[in-house]
């Protein structure tokens, strides 16, 4: 999953979402470097990225992805859901969109110490609505090229953009099978830590 599932899955309150968030960002054992309810976020997020990479459904989802592309093909996945979800928000949340993304940014713009990268990734996640912005399809061809430019082989994602295109039906019934499972889980994880 990508940052807006993370970040509904997580929770609704300031801290749970900074974990969710900071999951992606925070490497290594917790060890009360942070307080207690962001490293409780950060400890799901690591616990949905593991159920969702073992999960029959996504192994389903990476197969229809060409053999040369299969290595990547979380990467893309992550991607779609994403977008699968943006889509059909109104499906996952009481919330709108806008609102709920709205709410995230300010999480986000009030906390004074962002760890790693994100501390300088939020601002331009606010200024350009990334999580919104994922409604809409197109947008994942500027997102895999930013991630290209990034990577040491710039050309590992390339075809990609086209490979969701083609699996865009199967990819989005993989996504409305798949996410109710992992909200359950996400939910019971939350109850437990």
């Amino acid at each position: 999953m990508n940052y807006l599932a993370h970040l509904h899955l997580g929770g609704d309150a300031p801290a749970e979402l900074l974990g969710s968030l900071y999951g992606d960002f925070v490497k290594g054992p917790l060890a009360g470097q942070w307080p207690a309810a962001i490293e409780a976020g950060i400890a799901l997020h690591r616990r949905i990225d593991a159920f969702t990479d073992s999960h029959p459904l996504q192994a389903q989802a990476r197969a229809r992805f060409p053999a040369q592309r299969r290595r990547v093909a979380g990467i893309f996945l992550d991607l779609f859901f994403d977008h699968c979800l943006a889509r059909d928000w109104q499906q996952y949340s009481d919330q709108p969109l806008q609102r709920f993304t709205s709410r995230v940014y300010g999480v986000l713009a009030a906390e004074a110490q962002l760890p790693g990268n994100l501390q300088h990734i939020a601002p331009r996640m606010a200024a350009q609505d990334w999580l919104g912005s994922y409604r809409d399809f197109e947008v994942l061809e500027q997102v895999i090229a930013g991630m290209s430019r990034r990577l040491s082989r710039p050309g590992l994602l390339d075809g990609g953009l086209e490979d969701l295109r083609g699996l865009y039906e199967p990819l989005s019934d993989d996504f409305s099978a798949f996410y109710p499972a992992l909200m359950r889980f996400a939910r019971e994880q939350r109850a437990q830590l």
